[in-house]
């Protein structure tokens, strides 16, 4: 599928009708950056590599290639002729440079070239959806109980089977979890909550985005759940980051990071030592917590949120289309 863009695109792109000032190739897949950055030298237009996925870092820290294998060589170096032959790199993550100097190619990828921008969140897009796509569960309007929530995937990398040991860590009978989602660790998940009668735990299934915003801003904490990530060492971002931000609502991410946007807008608790215990006793904190901590929680997610909104990222963006940030 990579290689099939990477060749259909170089068959397309000369019969764009319009000449273009700029253009970002993204990167999940490097071949799309390569091709956009291919494109924009052919136009002599500016070139931007938009950087979403460290690769192939992030397989070494995933544990998918050792460091050692010698395959990794050349990809590499293809990473690296990627941001030079860039005008500008921007980073979804905040370390990236750090991630740059690490690799030891400071001396021909200048820290003038390289820029951030998260992923951020839609706020209009956000508020319209949480008013009007209301998804109706007992749970969510349920005031008795203490509501800890997770929406993403579930799958092996996520390590769903962690929350369920928190959630029998757990000793107030008030706090249940309910998790959003769908993934191939789904059944497992469920059968192991049957038979071990973990009765605090509710899997609520797969819901289309639109619903997000309404679960997530009626949940009494979110929950930021995956396997360790010694990646994350040069930043996160993660969609459901933004969207938990936007709810409004304390945010606990239990997987400890550098650049946490979390962190910096005080918007929750990043957990340093993440043990079931540990994160069990976090949960429990927040339902004891007393109102006038909570609610500053809240008020400084939203108002994270209205900082990497799509309108201030936007404005950024522009500056480095521009070349504004550069004089």
């Amino acid at each position: 599928n990579m290689i099939d863009f990477f060749k259909n695109l170089g068959k397309s792109y000369k019969k764009f009708n319009e000449i273009p000032d700029v253009v970002i190739g993204s990167s999940l897949t490097p071949l799309a950056c390569l091709q956009g950055l291919r494109i924009a030298k052919y136009y002599h237009a500016k070139a931007i590599a938009e950087i979403r996925d460290l690769f192939p870092e992030s397989l070494v820290s995933d544990g998918v290639v050792k460091k050692e294998n010698p395959v990794l060589i050349p990809i590499y170096y293809f990473e690296r002729k990627l941001y030079e032959y860039a005008d500008d790199v921007i980073f979804t993550m905040a370390g990236g440079y750090d991630y740059i100097k690490e690799r030891g190619w400071e001396e021909d990828i200048p820290v003038s070239k390289v820029h951030y921008i998260n992923n951020g969140v839609d706020l209009e897009e956000f508020d319209y959806n949480k008013e009007h796509h209301i998804i109706h569960d007992l749970d969510l309007i349920n005031d008795n109980i203490f509501k800890v929530v997770y929406t993403g995937s579930i799958r092996f990398t996520n390590n769903l089977g962690k929350i369920l040991d928190v959630a029998r860590c757990v000793k107030n009978s008030n706090i249940k979890f309910l998790i959003w989602g769908a993934g191939n660790e789904l059944q497992k998940l469920r059968q192991r909550v049957k038979d071990e009668e973990i009765g605090n735990v509710i899997f609520k299934g797969y819901v289309e985005k639109k619903y997000i915003p309404y679960i997530v801003s009626n949940a009494d904490l979110n929950l930021i759940h995956y396997s360790e990530m010694p990646v994350g060492r040069f930043g996160v971002s993660p969609n459901k980051l933004f969207d938990y931000m936007a709810a409004g609502k304390p945010i606990l991410d239990d997987r400890p990071c550098n650049y946490n946007p979390l962190v910096e807008c005080n918007a929750g608790i990043e957990i340093e030592n993440p043990t079931v215990e540990n994160i069990a006793k976090a949960i429990e904190d927040f339902a004891h917590m007393d109102k006038e901590t909570y609610s500053r929680y809240c008020r400084n997610a939203r108002k994270g949120a209205e900082e990497y909104d799509f309108k201030n990222l936007t404005q950024k963006l522009l500056k480095i289309m521009t070349g504004e940030l550069h004089k």
